[in-house]
Formats: structure tokens, C-alpha cells, sequence
């Protein structure tokens, strides 16, 4: 896998042009061809970003911020190489997102971005791109492992490591408070059971706090049984509220997002344990979390890993100019990792920025 992308090279599927009646078929396939198709001019524009146009299907936008991030980075980059971003929303369905594509196809786009709705369900968008010529990216969600010989490169964070970055500031920052001798309750609260986010997110967690607390054998780490709260603030609020009544000595609570956070902070307050007594850490860098940071340096959140919705869409753009190049040097093994980090109070006032929604990686 690979955590950068620097440099291009020249797509070898530009040609020369054989017919000048059809200017969608000259567009489509990316051919030199008469005035108002692609001219060995627009070729070479097209290799460095410029005029290159790019299908972007995503499987939903409305109420999402994350998801509105996340092509909004995408059109920011493909404004900063020159390339025109095509949109299609599919809303959560499927079938519609198979339509989106082939109208992608239909309007000649040089290269499609794609959000799977369904990792197997786009099989085929997949093979009707692959017909038409047309590389594919995919960006935060992949596709079936049946058909990534036919993806150029899937675009997303790493979940496990950056798991693994919240669970060792959480550890150390357990040190500090609670000393390296004695127990350590913790609790970890995710999506559903089996869910694959949830289980990435929290075996990375507990590698990183194992990391740091391995050197201390002097700390035994309790680890309750995970809790789920669908993903939603009103859902996590019992569980948590009724773990933590059952268990009051809990120190450390890991919430695998932020978007439960208010449900959290509610279950723990009507247990009696929101304060002094806890540390938390969560998942995504929700810029409220980090204002939490900013306005509350002691209080509980003292760690949230960013996956920066913004900078993977940004990486897809430049991974579609890649693909349109032929360049698999880009995405050697077909998987790009953006780089993420974890914020603590010390560097929340660097990451704030009010009119984002979520953190971005630092220029």
C-alpha cells in the first residue's frame, strides 16, 4: 500500500484519432480527433489535469457531513489541477448508482471516481467502465475482492492505524493521570456487532494502547465487552449510561465515532461519570470535537483520530489523474492510505478551523 502521491507520466491509452463523426465517442475514448473532440493538444493538457474530465459517483451526500467533505476535497483539487468534477448522488440506492455511471459513461468522462454503495452490487458499473476504457477509482468504501483486478486504486484511511493512534494516546495519557500500577477499566462503544468499521476501529485501539501499556506490567487493563450504538447519538446513550452505572470504576471510554459523542457524554452524565474521572478518546476529528478540546483542555476528550474526509477526497482526484496517465506506479499494490493523525488539547488549537467539519491534514 502506499501513504503518497507525487509525480505522473503520460497515459498510453491516448491515440490517435480515427473517426471525427462521433465527438462523444472521440471523448469517451479519449482519442485525438477533429475540432470539438480530443486534439493531441487537449491530450497533453489532460495528462497534467488540465481540461480532464472527471465522472464522481457517490453513494450519498444529504446528511452527511463527512460525505459532503469528502467531495467537496475532491472538487477542490480537481479545481487546482485544471479537471472538471462530474457529480452524481445516488442517494443510498444501488440501482441508481449503476445508472449514475453508465450516464457518467454517456457523457464521455475520462476517468470515474466512484463511493460504492454496495461493494458488489457496482459490479456492473465496473464492467461496463472496463468496456468503455474508462479507469476507476474507488474512495473510502471498496469494492468486492472479485472485481479490484478491474479498480486502478482504492483511496481511503488506514482504520486500524489510525485506531491505533488513538489507543496510544489514550494509554499514555492514562499513565499520567492514573499512575502505572493498579487496574484500568475500559470500554469501547462502536456501530453494530460484526461491522467491519467498528472492528478495525477498535482492534487498532487496542494495539496502540497495548504498545505503550506492554511497557508497563505494572497496569492490568480490564476490557469490558464492546457496546454499539448504531452510529447515532440517541443509540449510544443507554448502553453507555448503563455500562458505566454497572461499572463506576471505568476510567477509559473509546468512542469509534464522533457522531455518537453527544450520546456518550449524556449516557455518562446520568451515571454519574462524566468529569474528572474519565478519558476519553474517539474516532474521526469532527471539528466539534476538537472545539471541545479548545474550550475544555482538561475535561475528559483527550484524544481524537482524524480519518479527513477531505484529504481522501483530494487523493482520489489525484489518483483519477494517475489513472488516467496509467500511472499504477501511484498505487502499486491498488491501495492508497491518506496520512492521518490524532489530536490532543496540545495541538486542538492548531486544528480548529470553525468553518471545516472536519479536521484536514496540515499544509
Amino acid at each position: 500500500m502506499r501513504r503518497t502521491t507525487t509525480g505522473i507520466r503520460r497515459n498510453k491509452r491516448l491515440g490517435k484519432a480515427a473517426l471525427c463523426a462521433s465527438v462523444l465517442t472521440v471523448a469517451m475514448l479519449g482519442l485525438a480527433g477533429c475540432k470539438g473532440g480530443a486534439t493531441a493538444d487537449n491530450a497533453e493538457e489532460k495528462a497534467s489535469g488540465k481540461g480532464l474530465v472527471i465522472g464522481w459517483s457517490q453513494r450519498g451526500i444529504s446528511g452527511s457531513d463527512w460525505w459532503k467533505t469528502l467531495v467537496e476535497g475532491g472538487q477542490a483539487e480537481a479545481g487546482k489541477i485544471g479537471a472538471r468534477l462530474e457529480l452524481l448522488d445516488a442517494n443510498g440506492d444501488t440501482v441508481r448508482q449503476n445508472a449514475d455511471v453508465q450516464t457518467l459513461i454517456t457523457k464521455g468522462v475520462d476517468v470515474v471516481v466512484m463511493n460504492p454503495n454496495d461493494p458488489l452490487g457496482v459490479g456492473p458499473s465496473v464492467q461496463a467502465l472496463k468496456d468503455a476504457g474508462i479507469p476507476v477509482v474507488t474512495v473510502n468504501s471498496s469494492l468486492d475482492k472479485s472485481l479490484v483486478p478491474d479498480m486502478f486504486c482504492y483511496v481511503a484511511e488506514d482504520q486500524e492505524h489510525t485506531g491505533s493512534l488513538a489507543g496510544e494516546t489514550a494509554a499514555q495519557k492514562a499513565l499520567e493521570k492514573y499512575g502505572d500500577n493498579g487496574q484500568i477499566k475500559l470500554v469501547g462503544i462502536g456501530g453494530f456487532p460484526g461491522d467491519v468499521l467498528s472492528d478495525l476501529r477498535f482492534n487498532g485501539f487496542m494495539a496502540g494502547w497495548n504498545r505503550v501499556m506492554d511497557k508497563h506490567p505494572g497496569v492490568t487493563t480490564v476490557k469490558l465487552d464492546t457496546k454499539y450504538g448504531e452510529w447515532k447519538p440517541d443509540k449510544a446513550l443507554a448502553p453507555i449510561r448503563d455500562v458505566a452505572t454497572a461499572n463506576p470504576d471505568i476510567k477509559i471510554v473509546y468512542s469509534m465515532s464522533d457522531v455518537m459523542h453527544g450520546g456518550i457524554v449524556q449516557g455518562l452524565q446520568q451515571a454519574g461519570l462524566w468529569g474528572d474521572g474519565i478519558i476519553m478518546a474517539s474516532y474521526d476529528g469532527g471539528m466539534g470535537a476538537i472545539k471541545e478540546m479548545v474550550d475544555d483542555p482538561t475535561g475528559p476528550l483527550q484524544a481524537d483520530a482524524s480519518n479527513q474526509p477531505w484529504d481522501q477526497g483530494a487523493a482520489a482526484v489525484r489518483m483519477a489523474l494517475a489513472a488516467f496517465n496509467g500511472d499504477q506506479a501511484q498505487c502499486p499494490d491498488k491501495t492508497n492510505y491518506i496520512d492521518t493523525t490524532v489530536i490532543t488539547p496540545a495541538e486542538a488549537p492548531d486544528y480548529y478551523v470553525p468553518t471545516d467539519t472536519y479536521v484536514r491534514a496540515k499544509d
